[in-house]
């Protein structure tokens, strides 16, 4: 390849995971959908229903009742070279799904702008409410996990997952907790955002018209020969009408191919 040559996002994370891409996929809708209107992330390929990674968990650590000693069952993600413990350990929490996507609407004059996605109400109550709390204390490295670092995998430590948000940080992050719920099939799609539809002119509806993904890159499909992909749905996790936004249906595979806003010595 030569200099100067936009690369794919999973090249260039493949060749350095801490390395930062950007990649885009426009789509259209071609009829409105009335709300409420949801976004999901899915993969292929990726089983979570495992019987020693369903079981790569510790629950008491979860509820926030002790950060110093972790189960069995999370190792070889259950501490550090130096015995310090991952929050939240294991092979589940370790794997978390981590792109960011962005939805825009391209306007008549071609401007874009941006939807806006609500993060919470995206998880199951029950699990919110009863599997998941923070330890007692501050939600920093000094305070409530002062005894704990982030997981290997991870870019972030879990009490920097929303820190614009406290109800939504540590164990009580919701797209945490929607990853720890394992899928029963290899191939298995996750809420990951609500539309806002507050929004002018999304008020009723998804409203037809010409949007975008914009996809920070950051989670490597290829060790497990999986695929990432887009979902636009009027279907919540909790039931509902059944009808897919099929042409928002996205594999980010081939969006994988578009690479417009990459941070690499081979950026345009």
């Amino acid at each position: 390849m030569e200099k100067g040559e936009p690369r794919a996002c999973r090249d260039v994370i493949k060749d350095n995971i801490s390395e930062t891409c950007t990649c885009q996929k426009n789509f259209t809708v071609y009829e409105s959908f009335e709300k409420n209107v949801y976004l999901y992330y899915g993969l292929d390929n990726f089983y979570q229903n495992h019987r020693r990674y369903v079981k790569s968990r510790d629950d008491k650590q979860l509820l926030g009742k002790d950060d110093t000693a972790v189960s069995n069952d999370c190792s070889p993600f259950g501490t550090d070279g130096e015995g310090m413990v991952y929050a939240p350990c294991g092979a589940i929490a370790n794997s978390m799904f981590n792109d960011t996507l962005k939805l825009f609407e391209i306007k008549l004059g071609g401007q874009a702008e941006e939807l806006n996605l609500i993060k919470t109400g995206i998880a199951w109550p029950s699990d919110r409410k009863i599997k998941f709390n923070n330890p007692p204390g501050s939600l920093n490295s000094t305070g409530a996990f002062k005894n704990n670092v982030k997981p290997p995998y991870w870019t972030k430590n879990v009490y920097e997952l929303d820190k614009q948000d406290p109800s939504n940080n540590g164990y009580k992050n919701e797209d945490l907790i929607v990853w720890m719920r394992s899928a029963a099939f290899p191939t298995f799609r996750k809420l990951y955002r609500k539309i806002d539809h507050n929004m002018t002119g999304f008020k009723f509806s998804f409203p037809k018209g010409q949007y975008y993904l914009e996809v920070e890159y950051n989670y490597p499909v290829d060790s497990f020969g999986g695929k990432k992909r887009m979902i636009l749905s009027t279907t919540s996790f909790l039931g509902g009408k059944n009808n897919f936004l099929g042409i928002a249906y996205i594999t980010v595979g081939s969006v994988d191919q578009l690479n417009i806003n990459q941070n690499t010595p081979y950026s345009d």
